[in-house]
């Protein structure tokens, strides 16, 4: 396990709140129990933190034909529907809810070339909000693998996710399960695969990034 990258800043942060708190207390000589809730308060704050900012160390293993999953979380939508960004016709629709508890990692579903790559500013409705794949900021990436086959996936942006990381730009070579960004702070990341894709979750499943497997070609 380690501490991800992208929360230096904001581990930097809480120390300086936590330090600045409890120096306060301790200059104006706050009651024993005041003090004990901002210690207890500080470290609620720090193990959240923490927590939020985790990547645990895995041992992916690239399967050709195989569909990783991209995120650790929930699958809350599994359907046949008309994607109108960059394929404009219809696709099956994977979308995983990243609840604060989980790993905020975002890894590649498949190896390939990134062939497409969009970044759209937009709302912060709730991630399970129907229309925060589309009215929500996000990211567009679409990876075509060696056999020509075309997968689309997108970060979006939550009530709470105010900040979206890619690491990863149009003609890139991407390997599955590598990391290809990070959401902070409760979202949802969107699949859009070919139909007669075979899909191996269902509704309601949890799923782990870069261990479970979403479908097969």
């Amino acid at each position: 396990m380690k501490f991800h990258k992208e929360g230096y800043t904001s581990l930097a942060i809480t120390v300086l709140v936590i330090f600045i708190a409890n120096a306060v207390a301790d200059y104006y000589d706050a009651p024993q129990f005041i003090k004990w809730i901002i210690y207890i308060l500080s470290g609620f704050l720090f193990i959240t933190i923490v927590q939020f900012f985790r990547s645990p160390t895995k041992k992916i293993v690239a399967q050709e034909g195989t569909i990783l999953c991209p995120a650790d979380g929930k699958v809350v939508v599994i359907e046949e529907t008309v994607e109108t960004e960059y394929f404009h016709d219809k696709r099956i629709q994977v979308s995983i809810f990243m609840s604060p508890i989980n790993v905020h990692v975002n890894r590649n579903p498949i190896s390939g070339i990134v062939s497409f790559f969009k970044y759209h500013p937009g709302k912060f409705l709730v991630a399970w909000h129907p229309k925060s794949s589309t009215d929500n900021e996000r990211t567009t990436v679409v990876v075509k693998n060696a056999q020509g086959v075309e997968v689309l996936f997108r970060q979006i942006a939550g009530a709470l996710a105010r900040r979206i990381v890619w690491y990863v730009k149009e003609n890139d070579n991407v390997t599955q399960g590598s990391e290809f960004g990070f959401i902070k702070f409760g979202s949802r990341v969107d699949l859009f695969l070919p139909l007669g894709t075979q899909i191996n979750v269902n509704i309601g499943d949890k799923v782990v990034g870069g261990k479970t497997i979403i479908g097969k070609f």
